[in-house]
């Protein structure tokens, strides 16, 4: 079930919260872990026996660990359930890519498994593999309450799409969270935030570089459009849906970590990837990079920990070659910016903002690609290879049909329209009209959205296959 979706629009979320307000505190979690067992089984019932049965693994691991403490046994115990834990998301979502490979290489012909990627995995199994750790590391005591468990891994907001979030940020909230009116209200504003996000900018940018690909029209012009169009695509869909994974949080009683933080306005990749999927890159730096070694260590040893944490970060995104180079190709950059241009970067900051533009918009060209030669095929065509056409007609009626909403998504993409609106309400005249409009326009967000969903426009969601 997608957030930006009829179904859960207009059914599934208004019912859960008439229920999760009206009962009492004490069995708040049962109903939130029901409704987020419905809301995952919505279109792969039997994969939540899969995920019940992880957690249930989780659960047992946890106390375990607990119990033998400073003993081999939690070295053991931890071993086997994160083992179990990353052999079913390997089995799952590499097993075919694997096969593939091997008969490739080999010129073998073993039948591809008949499997299906299950919704959200990559983001349960990470959650629930931090858990374990930190429980090992003794950051955090094992959950002794399975249904508490059970709600912090299911819990359908954050559920398929992240943000990952740490069971740390949580454990007080699992039993002990106020349901407020400003609570409610802010969240009622980040989802409809990320529901126009998604519905308004992301889908109308994907639907333009849906018509790229099918054209027989393509330019050096239309090129650079598309490589703009998906990174601002990618961009939108994601954090929307980060926004209104946060806002369902607050509605709940619950804080996330933010996942986003106006990525585009970075000044090298090294910052770029401290404001992009946030909780991804904390993760990867707290349970990869630093038991590595992270920087504590020799330049050599460290450059080789940056090449791990994105090899394993690009093959996180999916398993294709694509997303294994444009990891590698984030690594490679932030190798080369730890080992002497980031300092460069730092004091040039115009120069760094371009630098960013366009290698951002490369990554994102490759990321799209069905194969690394699609990729490298677009870029080189950027630049004019294979004698296409500096511009078209087709380019032209395409590019000028989507303008304004380039626009729109070039400076939502910044933090001006925030800081406009911080400005704005320091005048009282102002912050009252804002404050009038402000449901109207919420509103008005929630009716168009749905004008889009009925008339059955453009809506995937990207991120549903990793």
């Amino acid at each position: 079930m997608l957030f930006s979706s009829i179904p859960f629009l207009y059914y599934f979320l208004p019912c859960v919260l008439i229920a999760y307000y009206c009962v009492p505190k004490s069995i708040k979690n049962i109903v939130l872990l029901l409704a987020s067992l419905i809301f995952y089984g919505w279109g792969e019932p039997s994969y939540v026996f899969l995920m019940t049965g992880s957690i249930v693994l989780g659960y047992v691991f946890g106390i375990l660990i607990e119990k033998f403490q400073k003993t081999i046994w939690a070295k053991v115990f931890l071993l086997i359930s994160v083992g179990i834990s990353l052999g079913l998301l390997g089995y799952f979502k590499y097993s075919n890519f694997f096969i593939k490979n091997f008969n490739t290489a080999l010129g073998t012909s073993i039948p591809l498994l008949k499997v299906v990627l299950p919704i959200g995995i990559s983001f349960y199994t990470f959650q629930l593999v931090s858990y374990i750790i930190d429980v090992y590391w003794g950051k955090v005591r094992a959950q002794r309450n399975f249904i508490s468990l059970a709600t912090y891994i299911t819990m359908f907001p954050q559920l398929i799409a992240g943000p990952i979030v740490r069971y740390s940020d949580v454990e007080k909230q699992l039993s002990e969270r106020s349901i407020t009116f400003s609570k409610i209200s802010y969240g009622i504003r980040r989802f409809m935030l990320g529901l126009g996000k998604k519905i308004l900018i992301a889908n109308v940018l994907g639907e333009f570089c849906s018509m790229f690909r099918a054209s027989d029209e393509k330019s050096i012009l239309f090129y650079w459009a598309y490589a703009i169009a998906i990174s601002l695509h990618i961009y939108f869909d994601f954090s929307g849906y980060s926004d209104m994974a946060i806002g369902l949080g607050s509605m709940l009683g619950f804080h996330f970590i933010e996942n986003f933080n106006y990525p585009f306005i970075s000044k090298s990749i090294t910052e770029f990837w401290r404001r992009w999927h946030m909780s991804l890159g904390t993760w990867f730096r707290d349970y990869v990079y630093i038991p590595l070694g992270g920087s504590r260590c020799s330049k050599v040893i460290n450059l080789r920990n940056i090449f791990i944490v994105w090899l394993l970060t690009g093959f996180w995104h999916g398993a294709e070659w694509t997303f294994v180079v444009w990891g590698l190709y984030f690594g490679i950059l932030l190798m080369i910016e730890k080992t002497f241009l980031l300092e460069k970067l730092n004091h040039h900051k115009y120069i760094g903002h371009i630098y960013v533009f366009f290698l951002i918009m490369f990554s994102f060209v490759i990321f799209d690609a069905p194969t690394i030669a699609d990729g490298l095929g677009s870029i080189a065509r950027l630049f004019g290879a294979g004698g296409i056409p500096i511009s078209s007609k087709a380019t032209v009626y395409y590019i000028k049909s989507y303008a304004v909403m380039f626009l729109i998504a070039g400076i939502g993409a910044t933090p001006f329209p925030k800081m406009t609106l911080q400005k704005l309400v320091q005048k009282p005249i102002i912050e009252k009209i804002i404050n009038f409009a402000e449901p109207i326009v919420m509103i008005g967000i929630l009716l168009v959205a749905t004008g889009y969903l009925v008339d059955g426009s453009f809506n995937p969601f990207l991120y549903f296959r990793f």
